[in-house]
């Protein structure tokens, strides 16, 4: 029996080249492909309701441009269908980008770097509800468990991410719903863990630990 897939990416030559290794193997069916958040929610709403159900599992990329992200459409696609299984297909390793698709409810998390047999396997182990991660993603996680203490919650993620769009603290306090004197709490609780004085040197030693994109 096929394992029927739905592709969210928004580059038309990883979804081109994704679906001919898959389909390639002979067991695995794409049955949609979209390149946006929004497009993904509504498409699946429609082959859930369709008579062949909803896919086994969506390839999901994070970045998506605009709108809303993998991590978000990942949390929604979730809530609405938790049967179907999502695997994070992406380019990106951050720490904050692995914590936040798992706790989203992604049940894998590969890099599209990862040979060809890996992407093959991890689809089919994520198709089964079981859980898959790249080594580098492997690796990222026993570092947050064995130095809980230099971890970042999600919200100083976040807050780090806006800083280094160029957002002002009054800026992230806009985009995060939360007032600045929370932002500087969190900042000042930031720049203890990272061993830093100033956001300049937060945001080089978040990116150079790979905590941050």
């Amino acid at each position: 029996m096929s394992i029927r897939v739905m592709m969210v990416d928004d580059h038309p030559v990883v979804r081109a080249g994704l679906r001919a290794l898959l389909e390639a193997g002979g067991n695995v069916e794409v049955v949609a492909e979209v390149d946006t958040g929004e497009a993904a929610l509504a498409r699946i709403d429609e082959l859930a309701a369709a008579p062949e159900g909803a896919p086994d599992l969506v390839l999901m990329d994070l970045n998506l441009g605009a709108g809303i992200d993998g991590i978000e459409t990942t949390r929604r696609l979730r809530a609405a269908h938790p049967g179907v299984q999502v695997l994070a297909v992406t380019t990106f390793d951050a720490e904050a980008d692995i914590v936040g698709a798992l706790e989203a409810g992604a049940t894998g998390y590969v890099l599209k770097d990862s040979p060809t047999e890996a992407l093959s396997a991890a689809v089919h182990e994520a198709a089964s509800g079981r859980s898959v991660l790249s080594p580098e993603v492997q690796q990222r996680l026993v570092r947050r468990m064995t130095d809980p203490a230099g971890a970042l919650s999600p919200r100083e993620a976040e807050i780090l991410e806006a800083l280094a769009s160029g957002a002002t603290n009054r800026e992230v306090a806009r985009r995060l719903f939360i007032s600045e004197s929370t932002v500087k709490t969190h900042l000042v609780h930031l720049y203890e863990k990272l061993g830093v004085t100033s956001r300049t040197a937060a945001l080089r030693v978040a990116r150079e630990r790979r905590l941050i994109r």
